[in-house]
């Protein structure tokens, strides 16, 4: 069936660290939904006009692309917000002993439908996910997302040393694991496979190389791992590979890098490390949340993406400490402001949004308003809260209505969800 959503809306028309005007703001905008795309955008009565047929529903809130999640880690769900003194320690005292009871079917699906249901509430229509290295955890994953009709990003992690025995695998199994899932799972509905050594610490060189024998041979894969997110981890990492140039030198050895493949963090960069990712055409993951949790660094989130490098927000949960894409462009806003950076509300949302997309190589499917796009949209109550109608309702400007959003909003202003033109979320009255 046809309908016609209209509304108040924004969208982008281009790329807002290259073009100041990229931001675009509707008054009154009709966009048809039309088996699971959008059929048609214009100026509401134009498209009413056009379209006859359709049903239309016109809504009191903005309406915005559906927010676009470009590193979390669903299976943390359960240990999200847990105390540690760095990153290594985190992951040895919380994250790995719950990633182990993965292995049980039925928890990983337990929790991924505990995950999707607060990645909805909080307005996220596709995320990038690591799961653990049982298959199971990737099929409880995927197979969660297609009952809900989500476009999703996953692997299987690969992890054959340094972790406790529970959660290794072998470079053999790794690769075998992952083949098998990248057939029953890459582009079936809306999934997309990524390839997912952990990060260089715990896989072998045997590892990383069935890792990059898997990306040569699934050249439409993703590939996903951590760089450069601490100290601490950069010395182990030099410590292991002494013979790689410095930490994406390991990477690119292996065949990991260059386009689709996405770096989470990348804080510590060299300049050749920089320099190169821009020339790969890679993907930085810009995750400001769990940065200042476990007290990582403030990533240079406006010069990468001035630079022209592909960068998208990410949560990171559950290292990172909310769900909401709000607080996540709060907190990029607030380490942009520490570095002596400014991010204005269109490239927040932009990160939030149509840069994810980009950055998932997903911009052709998702992440904007246009016509042929998979309608993936969220509806914002700009008075959720007394505070945020206090705030927006002075707001003069769009802009000064997208920042409040993004400094003073939670989930309690996504008024609704919608995937594939299909509402998967609607707050209760």
């Amino acid at each position: 069936m046809k309908t016609i959503l209209r509304g108040e809306a924004i969208r982008f028309e281009g790329n807002p660290f290259q073009d100041p005007a990229a931001l675009r703001h509707d008054t009154d905008l009709g966009i048809v939904l039309e088996a699971g795309l959008i059929g048609d955008v214009g100026p509401a009565e134009t498209v009413v006009v056009r379209h006859p047929d359709a049903a239309v529903t016109r809504t009191p809130h903005l309406i915005a692309p559906g927010f676009v999640d470009t590193h979390v880690h669903y299976p943390q769900f359960g240990v999200i917000a847990s105390w540690g003194a760095d990153l290594i320690d985190w992951l040895h005292t919380y994250t790995f002993p719950e990633e182990a009871r993965f292995a049980d079917a039925a928890y990983a699906e337990a929790i991924a439908r505990a995950y999707f249901d607060e990645q909805l509430r909080n307005g996220v229509t596709c995320a990038a996910s690591f799961c653990t290295i049982h298959p199971a955890s990737v099929d409880a994953y995927f197979d969660e997302a297609s009952k809900r009709g989500l476009r999703a990003v996953g692997g299987k992690v690969m992890m054959d040393r340094n972790a406790i025995p529970a959660l290794q695998d072998t470079a053999q199994s790794g690769y075998d694991d992952s083949k098998a899932l990248i057939q029953s799972w890459h582009n079936s509905n809306r999934a997309t496979y990524a390839v997912t050594p952990r990060f260089a610490p715990t896989s072998t060189p045997e590892q990383l190389e069935a890792a990059g024998a898997l990306r040569a041979e699934h050249p439409t894969c993703l590939m996903q791992t951590h760089l450069s997110e601490q100290h601490r981890e950069i010395d182990w990492v030099a410590d292991l590979f002494p013979a790689a140039r410095d930490y994406l030198g390991v990477y690119e050895q292996f065949g990991l890098t260059g386009r689709g493949a996405l770096f989470g963090h990348a804080i510590h960069l060299t300049d050749r490390e920089r320099d190169a990712l821009r020339e790969q055409d890679a993907t930085i993951t810009h995750c400001p949340t769990s940065n200042q949790f476990l007290g990582s660094g403030e990533c240079a989130v406006q010069d990468l993406a001035k630079a022209g490098l592909r960068t998208g927000l990410a949560t990171d949960t559950g290292g990172g400490t909310s769900f909401s894409m709000f607080d996540t462009m709060k907190s990029a806003y607030e380490v942009a402001q520490r570095r002596g950076d400014t991010l204005t509300p269109a490239q927040l949302w932009w990160l939030a949004t149509a840069g994810s997309a980009r950055a998932l190589h997903l911009d052709d499917r998702i992440g904007n308003i246009a016509v042929g796009l998979e309608a993936d949209l969220i509806l914002i109550d700009r008075e959720a809260t007394p505070l945020l109608a206090a705030r927006t309702n002075r707001a003069e400007t769009v802009a000064d209505t997208l920042f409040a959003l993004a400094i003073l909003g939670d989930d309690r202003a996504i008024a609704e969800t919608i995937s594939g033109g299909k509402t998967v979320w609607r707050r209760e009255p």
